[in-house]
């Protein structure tokens, strides 16, 4: 394959990805505008968001393995149509049911895309280019989540939040072309495996109860047991199947556990951080949504610039060490944040740590996806990749739930009693909220340190060890047939 045509195929790969983090981003950003043009209260509004959770976290393992079983071209390009029609059909939307349908359609889209296009990758690069192709994949993750964030404030504050749905239909049409142009045929071809139809019903169902547990407004508790006893299932299944649509041998490597239990952590505490910190800069600093969005620029910059560094500080310190000292930068900025109060102002309260928190974030992101898939035979590329995509996704709906509740029970505490707050008592109350919020966050990055020092550098010492042995004795099976 050229290089050039390589290059195409990491442009899709990566304006895919960022479609499905713009996507979240307008939601972010646009809530205020959706209730108030579409006349939503409080519960459905949250259910615009929910609605593309579900469906999202729901099919994101059986959207991974698709690929590896029917091809990845083609399960793609269904992917990236039902993507692009449900954004069609969610900036058009004229009412409650119909957006809330919409997202939860546009949600199964995403769950396609997103393991499939990591999926593609593997396919793709070997070597050192899979090194570079990784660190952009990453750093799309970090950077993408960022920019998208002044995008949608942008729409939601210039234009109409409804733009920001609309413009993933030509990007979706431009994707569709190129990857029918440029993606191989062969990997249109069926593995010869049928689809683990048990496997897909109890992951299904286990995977949205799980979410809906999280997410719902009511049931919570019943859901959550729902998705014990139907995953403890599904995983009884999978260790029965010849083929399983999850391959438990996944789980056989301490590099791709620490990385996936890691991730799950660390996506709690960014998600949760995404959500809260342009909230307390638009109350206590009085900064527009667009001013707010403007407001995470620190936080990209470095990100951008730290992540094209990461292929070349892998070759030298290796995937595990950079893993780890992005996610202590990231603690130690997130630390620095809680200590924010409105005196400090922006630069010093808000900017300062986001620079360390980017520089941490840049470094961390590529690795945690290079050890989610490390060692992984080319069947398994979309399942790995489907896992990897869950642990992001329910990790940062876990996360961001956590911090939320912790705020808001802060600031109930801290009121508690008045019959009559001030602005001055609600203000500090809000503050109070934030600050503990982000130390919540901080605990969840500091147990993502541990699974990065005690199972994936662990890990990927023992995966060197052992792809070494295995290289030695292949290189001694040609010597016998010369």
């Amino acid at each position: 394959m050229s290089r050039k045509r390589r290059d195409w195929i990491l442009v899709v790969i990566l304006f895919s990805y960022f479609m499905i983090l713009l996507d979240n981003s307008i939601i972010f950003t646009g809530t205020v505008k959706i209730a108030a043009d579409l006349g939503l209260d409080q519960r459905l509004l949250s259910w615009v968001s929910s609605a593309y959770s579900l469906t999202f976290g729901g099919f994101l393992l059986v959207g991974g393995r698709l690929g590896d079983i029917f091809g990845r071209r083609r399960v793609f390009t269904i992917g990236l149509v039902i993507f692009g029609l449900g954004s069609l059909l969610v900036g058009l939307s004229w009412s409650a049911p119909v957006i809330i349908a919409s997202r939860a359609f546009q949600g199964v889209g995403s769950a396609i895309l997103a393991p499939t296009t990591l999926a593609i990758l593997m396919d793709t690069y070997t070597g050192r280019a899979r090194t570079r192709a990784i660190a952009a994949y990453g750093a799309m993750a970090g950077i993408g989540a960022s920019v998208s964030l002044v995008l949608g404030g942008v729409f939601a504050s210039l234009l109409t939040w409804r733009v920001g749905f609309f413009i993933n239909v030509p990007i979706a049409a431009w994707m569709y072309y190129l990857s029918r142009r440029h993606l191989s045929p062969a990997k249109e071809r069926s593995s010869g495996r049928g689809l683990d139809w048990w496997g897909t019903v109890t992951s299904l169902l286990g995977m949205v109860s799980l979410v809906y547990a999280i997410v719902g407004d009511g049931g919570n508790l019943w859901f959550l047991l729902a998705a014990g006893i139907l995953l403890g299932i599904f995983i009884v299944l999978e260790a029965r199947q010849a083929h399983p649509m999850m391959p438990l041998r996944l789980f056989a490597d301490r590099e791709r556990i620490g990385a996936y239990a890691g991730r799950f952590l660390y996506m709690g505490a960014m998600l949760g951080f995404w959500f809260i910190t342009p909230q307390i800069m638009q109350n206590q600093l009085g900064f527009t949504p667009l001013m707010a969005g403007v407001g995470f620029f620190p936080l990209t910059i470095v990100n951008f610039v730290v992540a094209l560094q990461v292929s070349r500080l892998t070759e030298r310190f290796g995937n595990g060490c950079l893993l780890v000292a992005g996610i202590f930068f990231t603690l130690l900025g997130m630390v620095w944040m809680s200590r924010f109060v409105p005196s400090l102002g922006y630069w010093w309260g808000i900017a300062a740590p986001m620079l360390v928190i980017g520089f941490g974030q840049g470094l961390a992101l590529s690795p945690f996806t290079a050890a989610g898939v490390a060692h992984t035979l080319p069947e398994d590329a979309g399942a790995a990749s489907g896992v990897v995509n869950v642990m992001h996704q329910i990790g940062g709906s876990v996360g961001l739930s956590a911090l939320v509740a912790i705020q808001a029970a802060t600031v109930a505490q801290r009121l508690s009693g008045t019959t009559s707050a001030s602005s001055t008592l609600a203000s500090a109350a809000e503050v109070a909220g934030f600050g503990n919020a982000i130390l919540l966050g901080s605990a969840l990055l500091l147990g993502s340190l541990l699974c990065g020092i005690f199972l994936v550098l662990p890990g990927e010492k023992r995966g060197r060890l052992f792809d070494v042995v295995e290289n030695d004795s292949s290189q001694e099976k040609k010597e016998v047939i010369r």
